[in-house]
């Protein structure tokens, strides 16, 4: 058990146990942070390391999964502010050599209402399961420092059927994001981590973000995560914090810090990063979900709190704040993860347990 208090120095035994019992439910290591009308809470629970006793970091770096998507929606949203890119223009413009349908939008793109098949698989309503890039068991233990091109999975993704015909439904993909930061490095003829960097990370000034792209390496300090799997009728488990995620690609690759986090999304929710259009565009949900481009809008017993959570092998983020940007919840999970997908129920009881406290003042 890890306290660190600042702001006003509050003590905040809910979120306390809260943390614990996370780390009780399945996830080795859990980092919170929280900001609000008491100031700023952070605290931890559970181990940094699979087998040693050490504390779990408050302020370390953890991969943060489709948190990703949000940080790639401002990006390209900043440059429709530069009028360098149209939201409502067609994708085609932009990237005319993978020949997408001229009614994809790159507004569809940041909406998931693209109807392109997702690159990392696709489950239908029939309960057919549609493989895509391998990311599950030992194909993906054996493979996890390969390195995939964007082009790579976005032709993987054009060559199987789409969902549905452009902007007609809502599914879920990471090779819209995939697609979205191949505009962004078009139009400024830049990285995605360059750009990245001069749009939002230096104004402001968060040190503990990347966007590795096919980098296997992860800053110091940070826990641990890992992954369990059967080779040869042997269970084995391995540490997958080093791992190259350019298999999801700007669906969920990039790395922060709870600070970073909290320091970027309370600036864009407070209105401080985007023009008051664009902003009220993004919050803006289509009906299925509630997904704006590039965030969720929650209704809670609290009012609505918007948020992209997000999680990979072994590592995952949430990331929550209300609409004014006044109040925000970070935090960093760690675990062993699995084929399974085993941690999910406890992540779920995760995201609901820590908005019930901060959010609707549900201290049980």
């Amino acid at each position: 058990m890890s306290t660190n208090l600042s702001g006003q120095g509050q003590d905040r035994p809910e979120l306390q146990k809260a943390i614990e019992e996370l780390a009780e439910s399945g996830f080795l290591g859990v980092q919170l942070r929280v900001n609000d009308e008491q100031g700023e809470w952070v605290g931890s629970a559970g181990v940094r390391e699979l087998g040693l006793s050490a504390e779990p970091l408050t302020n370390g770096h953890f991969r943060i999964g489709s948190s990703t998507k949000n940080f790639v929606a401002t990006s390209v949203l900043l440059l429709v502010a530069e009028g360098r890119i149209g939201l409502d223009a067609p994708a085609d413009d932009y990237l005319p050599e993978f020949g997408l349908d001229r009614r994809i939008t790159v507004r569809m793109l940041l909406q998931h209402t693209s109807g392109i098949f997702n690159h990392t698989g696709e489950l239908y309503e029939d309960g057919t399961i549609v493989l895509g890039v391998p990311w599950q068991g030992k194909e993906w233990v054996d493979n996890r420092f390969r390195t995939y091109l964007p082009e790579e999975l976005v032709r993987l993704s054009v060559s199987k059927p789409t969902r549905f015909a452009p902007g007609t439904g809502w599914s879920y993909a990471n090779t819209n994001y995939v697609l979205a930061r191949l505009v962004v490095e078009k139009v400024t003829g830049r990285s995605f981590a360059e750009e990245l960097q001069r749009l939002i990370l230096e104004p402001l000034g968060m040190t503990g973000t990347v966007a590795p792209g096919a980098s296997p390496e992860i800053p110091e300090p940070h826990n641990h995560g890992y992954y369990r799997y059967e080779d040869a009728g042997q269970e084995r488990t391995v540490d997958v914090t080093r791992q190259n995620p350019s298999w999801v690609g700007a669906g969920g690759d990039m790395i922060s810090t709870t600070k970073d986090l909290h320091t970027y999304f309370s600036t864009l929710m407070g209105g401080k990063l985007l023009p008051s259009e664009l902003l009220a565009e993004m919050r803006t949900p289509e009906a299925t979900v509630g997904y704006g481009l590039g965030v969720f809008a929650q209704e809670t017993e609290g009012g609505t709190v918007f948020h992209h959570n997000g999680a990979t092998m072994g590592s995952a983020a949430l990331m929550y704040s209300t609409p004014d940007g006044s109040k925000t919840l970070t935090a960093g999970l760690t675990w062993v993860d699995d084929a399974d997908l085993s941690i999910a129920p406890a992540f779920l009881t995760a995201q609901q347990r820590f908005v019930d406290a901060v959010f609707c003042g549900k201290l049980g």
